[in-house]
């Protein structure tokens, strides 16, 4: 059955383009007598014949396939400007779309090891449990949950593809979990914490599996989506990953009670989240007073950086929260798949915002040697 609604699809593209079987097929760099076979059924399309098809027609290979596309996005309204969710669905689904797509050429995303999900307890203590074991497993395979930058930390130990791409205010991040992808997106921001904590928090929902399919944050600070089950476990579990308590305490070791405000400054740098965060968890962890709590969370990650000296470092922390970023496993898997045959060269040119000739080009270029023999001419 999948062969035919391929076989059909494939022969709807052929039609819709106006070119005959042997044109179509010239055009897409393939051998017309074996997609003639193919859509008669007595031949397999192959992975390439999908892809080079795909290109050609401007089509996802699942089309072809007759696979479910990825959950759909409302019609905004006409003449509107796309929202936040919209922009951050659409980027998703084309990551999600991409990994399908590797998925069907060869090149599956690996499995990684996932803590067990706590049932038992309250949410919070769900959370927090949650986050040890994933601290643990992180620690145990090498990795830093206290990274500076924590992206590739999250997708290489967790297996997930992350992403920060520039959306209009009000999405914070999105998960997205299917049979091939396990997606983080989070939309650049000049508040890294914010940023660092919204990582953190999505990885919350993937590995609790919250809402298989796709799942939205318009804003992780908003206190009535705080109060919702899987919102109050994503966020505990956040804070636990981000501040571990073992860390904290070593961090913190006598002062406790007498922590100044200046060494609570510098724990915010340390550890990268805003005080909030850091407050309400030093008191959840009983090394503070509930009074501590309240007077440090009032500060701001600006003036702690001012109160240490670290403005520089923060200013550019801020600059590097406001970058986009691909999925760097993507855009490998994608490259790969191109430089093995199994792909075209357009999937890795669509990833990277290139069109193809100039990406080609540029491949090309890479690939000749330097100018007057073995060794490289530099400029002064």
């Amino acid at each position: 059955m999948a062969e035919d609604v391929t076989a059909a699809r494939v022969r709807a593209l052929i039609e819709s383009s106006g070119l005959t079987q042997a044109d179509f097929a010239a055009k897409a760099g393939l051998d017309a007598s074996k997609i003639s076979k193919s859509l008669k059924g007595v031949r397999r399309f192959t992975s390439l014949d999908l892809a080079r098809i795909a290109e050609l027609g401007g089509v996802s290979v699942d089309w072809l396939l007759g696979v479910e596309g990825a959950p759909a996005v409302a019609a905004r309204a006409l003449g509107a400007e796309p929202s936040a969710v919209e922009v951050a669905v659409r980027e998703a689904t084309r990551f999600a779309q991409a990994r399908a797509d590797l998925a069907f050429l060869g090149y599956p995303r690996p499995p990684r090891p996932a803590p067990v999900v706590p049932t038992d307890g309250s949410l919070v203590e769900q959370g927090i449990r949650l986050a040890e074991a994933a601290v643990a497993g992180l620690r145990e395979a090498g990795g830093d949950p206290l990274a500076h930058d924590l992206a590739p930390v999250v997708e290489e130990h967790f297996g997930v593809d992350l992403a920060v791409v520039e959306m209009p205010d009000g999405c914070d991040g999105l998960a997205w979990s299917d049979e091939h992808a396990h997606l983080i997106l989070v939309g650049s921001t000049e508040y890294p914490t914010r940023q660092r904590f919204t990582i953190a928090h999505e990885l919350g929902h993937l590995l609790a599996a919250d809402d298989q399919g796709l799942h939205m944050d318009e804003d992780v600070m908003d206190p009535d989506r705080r109060r919702q089950p899987s919102e109050t476990r994503a966020n505990a579990f956040a804070a636990a990953f981000l501040l571990p308590a073992d860390d904290l305490r070593e961090a913190v070791g006598s002062e406790g009670r007498s922590l100044t405000v200046d060494a609570f400054a510098a724990l915010v740098l340390r550890f990268m989240v805003s005080p909030s965060t850091l407050a309400y968890r030093l008191d959840g962890l009983g090394l503070i007073s509930a009074e501590q709590r309240e007077k440090f969370r009032e500060l701001t990650t600006a003036a702690c950086a001012a109160r240490t000296g670290a403005t520089g470092r923060f200013a550019e922390w801020i600059e590097s929260s406001r970058q986009s970023r691909l999925p760097s496993a993507l855009v490998r898997d994608t490259f790969t798949a191109y430089v093995e045959g199994r792909s075209t060269l357009r999937p890795f040119a669509n990833l990277v915002g290139l069109d193809v000739e100039s990406l080609r080009r540029a491949l090309d270029a890479s690939a000749e040697p330097a100018a007057g023999g073995d060794e490289p001419e530099f400029a002064p």
